[in-house]
């Protein structure tokens, strides 16, 4: 308890700068979120591709294996895409959650502190005001 606010926020920011965060990974991940929206994009495309041709024969036993196989495709990747950006998409959101909670608690923390404490600096202070 004899470490004061301020202290405990240069401490934290210390460590934080101390910590090394791996940049391929981060790199991998932007990487990913942009597969995931490219997918979709190239899964139209594929579905635009199979129609187009299909529409061009006049017979239907030519037209259904194009429009199948082009459409399966285009919709395997358009879900394979749609779900590698939400999984991306929502592991940042949860991320910028997760550290506003921490710096939430961590100021609810600064609060108690300085409350129990009365506003007094030193640890032993802190006991006899708490123990009165």
């Amino acid at each position: 308890m004899s470490e004061q606010p301020a202290d405990r926020v240069d401490r934290l920011q210390g460590d934080v700068q101390d910590l090394h965060v791996p940049e391929p990974s981060a790199d991998r991940e932007a990487m990913l979120l942009r597969v995931g929206m490219a997918l979709p994009v190239i899964g139209l495309l594929l579905i635009g591709v199979a129609w187009f041709r299909a529409s061009g024969t006049a017979i239907v036993a030519d037209q259904i294996p194009m429009l199948i196989s082009g459409a399966l495709v285009g919709l395997g990747l358009i879900l394979a895409g749609a779900a590698i950006w939400i999984r991306f998409s929502i592991a940042r959101l949860l991320r910028v959650w997760l550290a506003r909670d921490l710096i939430e608690r961590q100021r609810q923390t600064d609060q108690l502190v300085t409350a129990l404490t009365g506003g007094h600096s030193s640890g032993a202070e802190a006991q006899t005001t708490v123990s009165d």
